[in-house]
């Protein structure tokens, strides 16, 4: 493993795990686009409800949300929040379709294009295949892939859910939806470069033995540093601050460059 990067370094990723690669794994979710913040206040609303009618009577806001789940779905959330109200065996389906149609609609109308993260993905396209491996529904991605117009760079097809593609749904840090994704693309765990901003989600790419990075873009400012310790601490190789960033460190050893 690469030593942390401290003082502004510049990160590094071992040569020889670069050159092995054949596809960029892209958790979705506040790493492709900021999607995480104007998620949780969709979320926050319905949660909030969900609590009402377990007759709990904590209510979150979006920020308290945010900190208190990022990395997971919806269903494991709300699967919690029942536990821990002495509620285990309420059926959460009906608000999961319901969390789930809130934010999709949400963002798909707030969402946008990210200049510079759509540039650095487009040419690193050429040399590896591009996916996404999320804990989100299917159709939340899909509003967020056309919002960010992102559909082209990764298409329905190269997209992969633990809510809707696995057998049974789970969440990350599980690792099923990335050897569930290395498997539909036909490679190895070693092929494929896992790019994550939360901590479950390393946890997730590492436990399935992906070569991962952590990526700080769109991580609030106060919470980085805290973040980036984390991430290392969770087994990534580097900690990129941006897409154009890993590009750089990837573009000179997939076009034959560098040393």
């Amino acid at each position: 493993m690469s030593a942390p990067r401290t003082g502004g370094a510049a990160a590094v990723l071992p040569r020889d795990v670069v050159a092995g690669l054949t596809a960029l794994l892209c958790d979705a979710d506040g790493n492709l686009f900021p999607s995480e913040e104007p998620a949780f206040v969709a979320s926050a609303e319905v949660t909030n409800r969900f609590l009402a009618e377990l007759g709990d009577a904590r209510r979150y806001t979006p920020e308290e949300l945010r900190l208190a789940t990022t990395g997971m779905n919806f269903r494991t959330t709300s699967r919690r929040l029942a536990a821990e109200a002495g509620r285990p065996e309420v059926d959460v389906e009906p608000w999961v379709a319901e969390e789930k149609r809130a934010v999709t609609a949400y963002l798909g109308e707030h969402l946008r294009p990210h200049g510079p993260t759509n540039a650095a993905l487009t040419a690193l396209a050429p040399h590896l295949r591009l996916a996404a491996v999320s804990s989100s529904a299917l159709a939340r991605l899909a509003a967020c892939f056309t919002a960010t117009d992102l559909d082209a760079l990764i298409p329905p097809s190269a997209r992969f859910s633990a809510e809707d593609s696995l057998p049974v749904p789970t969440s990350k840090p599980d690792p099923a939806v990335y050897l569930y994704a290395c498997e539909r693309l036909g490679i190895a765990p070693g092929q494929g470069l896992a790019v994550e901003d939360s901590v479950p989600g390393a946890l997730s790419a590492v436990r399935a033995g992906c070569p991962t990075v952590g990526n700080l873009l769109f991580v609030q400012p106060a919470e980085r540093a805290e973040r980036e310790a984390a991430l290392w601490e969770a087994g990534v190789l580097a900690v990129v601050s941006s897409w154009q960033e890993l590009a750089d460190l990837l573009l000179p050893v997939l076009t034959g460059g560098g040393r």
